[in-house]
């Protein structure tokens, strides 16, 4: 599915697919998302039902948001949404621009080798709140039909340029001249007749209807209303119309046609499309149409003009700034949703630093390019950020040689050929500014620069609070590393690796920790634990339980844990941490185990099935102070491997972990000749392929060998 028109063989029978779905299972819409693995997004492909404008801020996805279509693909599920007051609990950004009632369903597409993406249907909201059995296993199968289209496509189906309309209907449906009986029946009715496809296109007027609208039929067939008819086109009147599109509910309203004349609009939509009837508004009608000190539709305004979606577009947007995290975090958002959303081509985010502009995050730029912006004072001509930053102005550059009229050099920094230069305000104070900008040249309205203005100060709220959660973080993240071990010690007869990997999202900081402490010569305790919690708080007490088993490594491992549980109790935490604790004598071949409520370790021995070790773990650390802990000896042989690890490697929402754990331990066995840094590598993936793992994670793996071969690894990354 490549390119813009051209489609692949076999593309063809999924547009089929998806319209008979929609047909089948009553719904009012359907869409296709295709799960880009690259960039780890979904794509929306094909469209049924609903104009193509509607999706148009789901036009692209991360697949780490939050949404129906992205949970569907992430935990391989079918995902149901009853109602609008359900989607406003679970998913509150999607909710926040479709204040529309309807349910919907999301389903993976679940190839033969790998998932496609989603399968997103929308139902009116006459539809029931509970799904039957039944109708979920029709979306489940027509799910499996797409996915196997897809599984044989002649060349693997990619997200398109543009998405496609698919009609619900043949061709025909909506689209054909009414019989004549029909049409002089239409004809003979006080009030206009006026009818639209699903596309929002008028395929049907009466004489009367062109009269009310002062249009001939022919300057009205084929368009839009709002596209024809100026008046209309104003975000009342297209929420209106979402409202009939998407609930299918019967929708009225009046309308001024400049200069006086106000017309009474009734929307009636169906499966094939919306039949309109227009009259003109009664005086007491205009009046009961919308609140008081609303702006009655076809008022002058700036935003009389807006495009189509451009409001609900920024509802969403401002919805999805509040979810953002860290800075990186915006930087991602901007470019992924806001410009794709006005068409932009490049983004840079600079920051005033010590006199500095530098720049917090880019896309769509060369890197010689970023660096030649990097750091150049705030007072340059190179570039109007600086000038921008300092009044907290605006400018927009339509063209190269607008530019540099006022900045002669700027144009010859990149190929860019219209700009967009927003400040970053926060009650007054910039805390950066926002460069959008174009591969062409471009005009922008009025609408298109009100509506950049007041997203600058969306990105702005998100930019400054996420440079201060980094600032935390970075405080946080220093404290861990510094708390876990720089190096691992040379045992002989034994090879060691470890890693540890923050979350890969939300940026928190945990309390896992690894420690591998020399006995004596041929004597080592391992050990592994995770501190509950995701702050400074957690990061510290991690340390406090590090030198409270230091202290007593050496002991047998319950009375380590005993003695560590008494520490904890005397700092009074509210904090409780999980500890495996390995006591190996190499010269005896033994080993001797505690668990304080850790998961239990994957086994491997050379000929024999790899397995999770059977443990009988004790409480965690913290819950009371006299308490004991069970210990478990181990025979230790020649090329055994132990691998100890943070429950952040087999708890993945949505699964069973007693399953992944046992995945594992098969993997390691299966791979017990790789070297252990490569064997880390390869378990890890095989739970988060993505790499974007929800909790922290740290792994030891401990191999036994002869003398010769002793080594150890890097401790972490």
């Amino acid at each position: 599915m490549s390119g813009r028109g051209e489609s692949p063989e076999g593309v063809e029978s999924l547009d089929e697919v998806l319209a008979d779905t929609v047909r089948r299972t009553g719904a009012s819409a359907g869409r296709v998302y295709l799960l880009d693995e690259a960039t780890r997004t979904l794509g929306l492909a094909v469209v049924c039902g609903v104009p193509l404008e509607l999706g148009w801020p789901w036009r692209r996805m991360p697949l780490n948001a939050p949404a129906p279509v992205t949970d569907a693909v992430r935990e391989g599920r079918l995902v149901w949404v009853a109602s609008q007051e359900e989607l406003t609990r679970i998913y509150p950004r999607a909710a926040a621009s479709l204040p529309y009632r309807f349910a919907l369903a999301a389903a993976p597409l679940l190839g033969r080798s790998r998932s496609w993406g989603t399968m997103l249907l929308l139902w009116p909201a006459s539809h029931p709140e509970s799904a039957t059995r039944r109708e979920l296993g029709h979306i489940t199968a027509a799910a499996r039909r797409i996915a196997r289209v897809l599984d044989e496509a002649a060349a693997p189906p990619v997200v398109p340029d543009e998405p496609r309309f698919v009609p619900v209907a043949g061709s025909d449906a909506g689209g054909g001249q009414p019989s004549q009986a029909a049409a002089d029946y239409a004809e003979r009715l006080p009030e206009g007749g006026l009818a639209l496809d699903l596309e929002g296109r008028i395929t049907f007027l009466t004489a009367t209807a062109a009269a009310l609208l002062d249009r001939d039929a022919s300057q009205l067939l084929g368009t839009r209303p709002w596209q024809s008819l100026p008046w209309l086109d104003d975000p009342v009147v297209e929420d209106h119309y979402r409202t009939a599109v998407i609930s299918r509910d019967p929708v009225a309203f009046v309308a001024l046609r400049p200069p006086d004349s106000w017309l009474h609009f009734e929307l009636y939509p169906d499966a094939s499309g919306i039949s309109a009837r227009i009259s003109r508004a009664p005086a007491a009608g205009r009046e009961r149409s919308r609140p008081a000190g609303e702006r009655e539709p076809g008022d002058p305004s700036p935003t009389r003009a807006a495009q189509a979606g451009r409001l609900f577009q920024l509802v969403h947007l401002a919805a999805a700034l509040t979810e953002t995290v860290a800075v990186r975090d915006v930087v991602e958002l901007v470019a992924d949703q806001v410009l794709p959303a006005f068409g932009a081509d490049g983004l840079v985010l600079s920051a005033a630093d010590a006199g500095r502009l530098k720049i917090t995050g880019h896309h769509g730029y060369d890197q010689q390019v970023i660096d030649r912006l990097d750091g150049l004072p705030l007072d340059t001509d190179l570039t109007p950020a600086g000038q921008v930053l300092a009044s907290g102005v605006p400018s927009f550059f339509a063209s190269p040689e607008e530019m540099a009229r006022r900045y002669p050099r700027a144009p010859q920094i990149s190929d860019k050929q219209a700009w967009a230069f927003l400040p970053l305000l926060i009650h007054g104070r910039p805390v950066g500014c926002c460069i959008l900008s174009y591969d062409h040249p471009r005009t922008f309205t009025a609408d298109e620069r009100a509506v950049l203005t007041s997203l600058a100060g969306l990105v702005a709220q998100a930019l400054d609070r996420a440079r201060l959660y980094d600032a935390a973080h970075d405080l946080a993240h220093g404290l861990q590393q510094a708390l876990l071990p720089h190096s691992l010690p040379t045992v002989p007869g034994l090879r060691i690796a470890a890693r540890y990997l923050p979350a890969s999202h939300g940026m928190d900081i945990g309390g896992d920790f690894y420690d591998v402490i020399r006995l004596d010569a041929t004597t080592v305790a391992a050990v592994i634990g995770d501190v509950q919690g995701h702050n400074v708080a957690a990061a510290a007490l991690m340390g406090q339980v590090r030198t409270a088993i230091h202290a007593t490594a050496g002991a047998s491992p319950d009375q380590v844990l005993a003695s560590t549980n008494r520490v904890l109790a005397d700092l009074e935490t509210d904090l409780l941490a999980s500890c495996l604790y390995v006591h190996l004598d190499l010269t005896r071949q033994q080993a001797t185990l505690a668990s304080a409520g850790h998961p239990p370790p994957f086994l491997h021995r050379p000929g024999r099935p790899a397995e999770v070790l059977a443990l009988d773990p004790g409480p965690l650390l913290g819950v009371d102070i006299d308490i004991s802990y069970p210990v478990t000896g181990l025979t230790l042989t020649r090329g055994m491997t132990l691998a100890l690890y943070t429950d952040g490697l087999i708890e993945v929402p949505g699964a069973d972990s007693g399953q992944i754990a046992t995945g594992l331990a098969h993997q390691l066995g299966d791979h017990s000749d790789q070297d252990l840094d490569g064997l880390i590598d390869r378990l890890i993936h095989r739970t988060w392929p993505g790499g974007r793992y929800t909790d922290d994670i740290a792994m030891l793996l401990l191999r036994t060998g002869p003398p010769s071969t002793a080594a150890a690894s890097r401790p972490g990354d």
